[in-house]
């Protein structure tokens, strides 16, 4: 059990229930369950000051337990059968779960993380190409695409009819990353569209990065 981070946090002063946080998420990702991360809460406790857990680290610990565990749950039945794209919602929940890990880190997001968007556009309307199974056939192209430059477990889903989207790093790569993208995305056959690819940088709180995924999904 990954216990060593409260037992530091307890000895040095820190900040418990951010460890305990960060625990629970980690033990429920390794299968554990509820009853035996507490226990393994209250053994340490017991190591290290000789007393029972306070209610914040036992609580912060079973907060961030289920809604790992549920993100989990969620990712089972979150893709679109017939892109592979992750849902809308799906990519909200990375996001704020990355948000999360960046205020244990103080690393603001828009340094960390960023967006990298890719929109396909039509020249012409008529009513195969405005089709929804039209539209998603060509975002199976794009998501290809996306997989083949973005294949390191980034997440790559859905928004709205016409855009895809990569949460990715925000390293020295990310330009080059993109560069590869557009390539890749002009040898499709896509038809009479237009494909515009651009890298969308990150606000400073995880509502306003909801605000801004809901105003790209339009």
């Amino acid at each position: 059990m990954r216990f060593e981070a409260v037992g530091e946090a307890l000895v040095s002063d820190g900040d418990v229930s951010a460890a305990c946080s960060v625990v629970g998420r980690d033990v429920a990702r390794d299968g554990a369950a509820l009853g035996e991360a507490l226990s393994g809460l209250r053994t340490t406790y017991q190591l290290v000051l000789g007393s029972a857990p306070g209610f914040d680290a036992a609580e912060a610990l079973s907060v961030a337990w289920s809604e790992a565990t549920l993100e989990y749950l969620h990712d089972l039945s979150c893709e679109d059968p017939m892109t592979g794209l992750t849902s809308l919602a799906h990519v909200r929940t990375r996001l704020a779960e990355l948000y999360r890990d960046a205020e244990l880190t103080d690393v603001p997001m828009r340094d960390s993380n960023a967006l990298v968007v890719v929109e396909v556009s039509f020249r012409r309307h008529d009513s195969f190409a405005d089709h929804h199974f039209t539209r998603a056939l060509r975002l199976v192209q794009v998501a290809e695409a996306m997989r083949s430059v973005y294949s390191g477990g980034q997440t790559i889903g859905r928004l709205g009819l016409n855009r895809a989207v990569a949460v990715v790093e925000r390293d020295r790569d990310l330009g080059q990353s993109v560069s590869l993208l557009r390539e890749f995305l002009a040898d499709l056959d896509l038809g009479a569209s237009d494909v515009r690819v651009w890298i969308e940088g990150l606000p400073p709180t995880a509502e306003s990065a909801t605000r801004l995924l809901d105003e790209l999904a339009r």
